[in-house]
């Protein structure tokens, strides 16, 4: 496997070799390590129950609720392991993560939402307020609904309210979990504009598991692909967007045409990329 291009650049994340296990006996994780640079955004790919999910929660510590842990490697944050930390504590340190699912408290309005992602702040009222307006601008429509109750509000809407929450709690790193999920083609291009604009504008770096590989991989800088639990692939997001087996397998646009995964025996996917 390639080594990160990014090797020169300030990690502000760097995973090595972790396992994850769950219930101690399931193995989820084997051996995954990633970067994410300072200011960067990194795509973590791969199908449905790959382990993408499952990095992200051992990167902001909310494994524990489910009866998970990391028993191997380590998880640097701006220079400091944090994998013992509480998630709030690694909150406080600038790492939030969105949940897949969006996760707004339904029964709060929108604006009642976003302020609850200050909660670990305390730099005083002006500066949240500064924040909220920030939030508006980037998401204008939030701003026309600040009033409704989350739970009335689109899919859309929602995942919008979930990462103007986390910003809320001025983060150096945002993970964001299958953002595209359960939402249209032009609300996800939306979704994604905002997310480059955000970091072209603060510099907040982020992570991204998502399964749509094709926009993933249009904003990333770089990215990994995760399979079973493991990263068998990884590059910037233009090589992988021009590798053969991407474009098979997660592009559809192999040179048979259109592909699934059933159609080709796994370990002779495996055994190309690990040649």
């Amino acid at each position: 496997m390639s080594e990160p291009n990014v090797q020169s650049e300030e990690m502000i994340l760097d995973v090595n070799n972790i396992e994850v296990i769950y219930d101690h006996v399931i193995l989820v994780l084997k051996g995954v390590s990633l970067q994410v640079p300072q200011g960067g955004i990194v795509a973590l790919l791969g199908a449905n129950g790959a382990g993408k999910t499952t990095t992200l929660k051992a990167i902001s510590n909310l494994l524990h609720a489910e009866r998970g842990e990391v028993t191997k490697g380590s998880i640097i944050f701006k220079g400091e392991e944090v994998q013992s930390l509480s998630p709030n504590n690694l909150v406080r340190r600038g790492c939030i993560q969105v949940m897949e699912g969006r996760h707004c408290f339904g029964h709060l309005s929108i604006e009642e939402n976003l302020l609850t992602g200050a909660f670990t702040r305390k730099d005083g009222k002006a500066a949240i307020k500064r924040d909220m307006e920030m939030v508006y601008n980037y998401f204008p429509r939030l701003k026309e609904r600040r009033s409704s109750q989350a739970g009335y509000t689109s899919g859309g809407e929602q995942q919008m309210c979930a990462i103007g929450r986390a910003l809320m709690s001025k983060p150096s790193m945002i993970l964001l979990d299958e953002p595209s999920m359960g939402l249209a083609p032009q609300l996800v291009e939306e979704i994604f504009d905002i997310v480059k604009q955000l970091n072209n504008d603060t510099g907040v770096s982020f992570l991204l598991a998502e399964q749509n590989t094709n926009i993933a991989l249009r904003y990333a800088t770089y990215g990994y692909i995760l399979e079973s639990g493991r990263v068998v692939l990884d590059g910037t997001g233009e090589e992988l967007r021009d590798n053969a087996d991407v474009k098979e397998f997660y592009l559809g646009v192999g040179g048979e045409g259109r592909r699934s995964f059933r159609d080709v025996k796994h370990y002779k996917r495996r055994k190309r990329w690990l040649a």
